[in-house]
C-alpha cells in the first residue's frame, strides 16, 4: 500500500470508527488530519488527553504465541477497565500454542480474519509476510498517533526494524543485539575456581573443559551442538544461507563463509571437540532444555547459549540449578536482533490508529504493560517496592493463575516491574549492553528471497545433508566443507550470491 492509499484508509478508518468532526470536509484526505478540530487533543505520547471520551468504543485483538492461562478473563477485564479511560478501547487477547502457531496464523491471514496486532520476528516470518502484504506501513500512524515510540526505542532500532526502507513492525525495547557464551555449572565452577570474568578465548574455553573431562569422569564436559550456532552468530551477519558479511568488516560485500579460513578451522576445532570426547551422545539432537536437566543432576558442565544481562539468574530460577554465564564474545547486534520482537498491525484492522494508540500505551505506560505481562496487583503478584514485585502469600510459580507470556514479546521491557530474585540494577545493565553492542554495518538491511525462493528450496535440501555432521564435529570438517561445495552449486548457489549482493548495493544506495 503506498502512501497516498494508506493515508485515504486511515481517513476512511477514523471517520467510520471514531466521533470525530469534520470527515467530510476536502481537506481531510490522510489520516494525520482526519481528526478535525472536533478531536482529543493529543499530549506528547499521542494518546487523548481528554481520556478517549471523543472515541467510540473499539475492540483490539492482540495475537501472540504462548498458552492462555488460567486466568486470562480476569487479567483481560482489569487492562479493559484502564483501556476505556484512555483511549476508550477494550482488548481481547489471542495466545496461540507455539505448536499450532504457523498453522493458526496462516489460516488467519489467508481468510483474512480481521485482527489488529500480532506477534512476529526476524525467525517467525516478518520479511515473508511483508512481502505478501500482510502488514501496514507504520510510519504515518505512529507520527500521529504513536508519538512517544520513537523516543522509547531510539534510531538504530528503528532502522533495524525496517523493510525496504519502510516500517511495519515496532520492536520490543529491550537487549539490542545478541551476547555469546556458555552457561557453566555454578557448583563446578566453584568446585574448580574457574575465572568466568571477561571475554574468554576458545582456548581458555577449552582448557576448562578438558579439566572437567580429566577431573570428573561422570560428567559431560560440554551438551549440545548449540556451541557451533553460537560461534557462528558472534562472527558473521548471516544475510542468506552460508552468505554472510564478517563482523567487522568495512564493506558491505557478502562472502560464501565455506571458503572463509577462520570458518574452516573452527570446524576442523569441533572435529577435535569430538574425538576428545567432550560432547555429550545426544550431540546431534540435545538442546537447552537437555542440558540444563543434564547440569541440574550433576552430570554435565557446560551448555553454549546466546547471552544478555541476568541470563544466567533467568535460567537459574526456569531450570532449578544455579548456573553462571561467561562470554566468549563481546555483544552483536545485525538486522535480526533488532527483528527478534515485534508486533506489527494487520491490513485486515478496522481501526489502525486505536491500534496504534494501544502500542504507543505499551511504550510509554508501565501500569497498562505490566498487566500484560505480569497480570493483576494483589491476585497474580505484590508490590514489594516500587518496580520489584514478588508472589503474594500462598502463591508460587506453580500455583499462579497467570503465567507471563513473555515480557519480550511486548513493548518497552524497560518499564516492566523485576522480581525480587532479580538484580534491581538489571534495566541499568540493559542499556550498557546495549550501548556496548558492535553494530553490524549491514544493520537494516533484510534480504528478499523471492526472486530466489526456487534456488533456496534447493539449497536447504543440500545444506540438510551436511550442517548437522559438522556443528557435532563428527566428520573431518575439510572434506565434507569440499562435497558440500561441490553439491550446491548445481543448486543455484551462484545465483543465490549473486542476488545478495545485488541487493545489499541497492541497500547502500539508500542510506545516509
Amino acid at each position: 500500500m503506498n502512501k497516498k492509499s494508506l493515508n485515504t484508509a486511515l481517513a476512511l478508518v477514523l471517520c467510520g470508527g471514531l466521533a470525530l468532526t469534520g470527515c467530510g470536509s476536502k481537506n481531510n484526505t490522510s489520516g494525520g488530519n482526519a481528526a478535525g478540530k472536533g478531536n482529543a487533543v493529543t499530549n506528547n505520547s499521542g494518546t487523548s488527553a481528554d481520556s478517549g471520551s471523543k472515541l467510540k468504543p473499539y475492540k483490539i485483538k492482540l495475537v501472540y504465541p504462548g498458552t492462555a492461562p488460567k486466568d486470562l478473563a480476569l487479567v483481560q477485564d482489569e487492562m479493559n477497565k484502564y483501556l476505556t479511560e484512555k483511549i476508550n478501547a477494550t482488548i481481547e487477547l489471542k495466545p496461540i500454542e507455539w505448536g499450532s502457531w504457523e498453522d493458526k496464523t496462516n489460516l488467519m491471514k489467508i481468510s483474512n480474519e480481521s485482527y489488529d496486532l500480532m506477534f512476529t520476528a526476524s525467525w517467525y516470518f516478518y520479511p515473508r509476510d511483508v512481502s505478501k502484504g500482510q502488514y501496514l506501513d507504520l510510519d504515518d500512524l505512529m507520527s500521529q498517533y504513536g508519538k512517544g515510540i520513537p523516543d522509547v526505542l531510539g534510531p538504530d532500532f528503528i532502522k533495524g526494524a525496517r523493510i525496504g526502507g519502510k516500517l511495519y513492525a515496532l520492536p520490543t525495547n529491550k537487549e539490542f543485539g545478541q551476547g555469546f557464551g556458555l552457561l557453566l555449572s555454578k557448583k563446578l565452577v566453584d568446585k574448580y575456581k574457574f575465572n568466568t570474568n571477561g571475554i574468554k578465548s576458545i582456548e581458555e574455553v577449552e582448557a576448562m573443559l578438558q579439566t572437567i573431562k580429566d577431573k570428573e569422569p561422570s560428567v559431560t564436559p560440554i551438551i549440545s551442538s548449540k556451541f557451533t550456532n553460537i560461534w557462528d552468530a558472534s562472527n558473521y551477519d548471516n544475510i542468506v544461507g552460508n552468505l554472510a558479511i564478517p563482523r567487522g568488516s568495512k564493506e558491505l560485500k557478502v562472502i560464501d563463509k565455506l571458503e572463509d579460513p577462520k570458518y574452516i578451522e573452527f570446524y576442523k576445532r569441533m572435529n577435535t571437540w569430538n574425538k576428545n570426547g567432550w560432547f555429550d551422545k545426544d550431540v546431534l539432537t540435545s538442546d537447552t532444555d537437555q542440558a540444563m536437566n543434564t547440569i541440574k543432576a550433576g552430570k554435565g558442565f557446560a551448555v553454549a547459549s546466546s547471552l544478555k544481562p541476568g541470563k544466567d539468574k533467568e535460567m537459574s530460577v526456569s531450570s532449578g540449578v544455579e548456573v553462571v554465564q561467561m562470554e566468549t564474545a563481546v555483544p552483536f547486534t545485525t538486522t535480526g536482533d533488532a527483528q527478534g520482537a515485534m508486533l506489527g498491525i494487520s491490513r485486515t484492522s478496522e481501526d489502525p490508529a486505536r491500534a496504534m494508540m494501544f502500542l504507543n500505551l505499551l511504550y510509554t505506560d508501565a501500569k497498562l504493560l505490566n498487566m500484560l505481562d505480569w497480570g493483576v496487583e494483589g491476585k497474580h503478584f505484590v508490590k514489594k517496592e516500587d518496580n520489584v514485585i514478588d508472589y503474594p502469600a500462598g502463591v508460587t510459580a506453580d500455583t499462579q493463575g497467570y503465567p507471563s507470556p513473555g515480557g519480550w514479546m511486548f513493548g518497552n521491557q524497560f518499564n516492566s516491574y523485576l522480581w525480587a530474585n532479580e538484580d534491581k540494577n538489571k534495566w541499568e545493565l540493559f542499556k550498557k549492553f546495549n550501548e556496548s553492542s558492535e553494530r553490524s554495518i549491514a544493520l537494516g538491511f533484510t534480504f528478499d528471497q523471492e526472486p530466489v525462493k526456487s534456488e533456496l528450496a534447493s539449497l536447504a535440501n543440500v545444506d540438510k545433508e551436511f550442517t548437522g555432521a559438522l556443528a557435532t564435529g563428527a566428520v573431518d570438517a575439510e572434506k565434507v566443507i569440499a562435497k558440500w561445495k561441490e553439491k550446491r552449486n548445481g543448486a543455484g548457489f551462484d545465483k543465490v550470491k549473486a542476488e545478495a549482493q545485488k541487493q545489499l548495493d541497492a541497500w547502500a544506495k539508500t542510506q545516509h
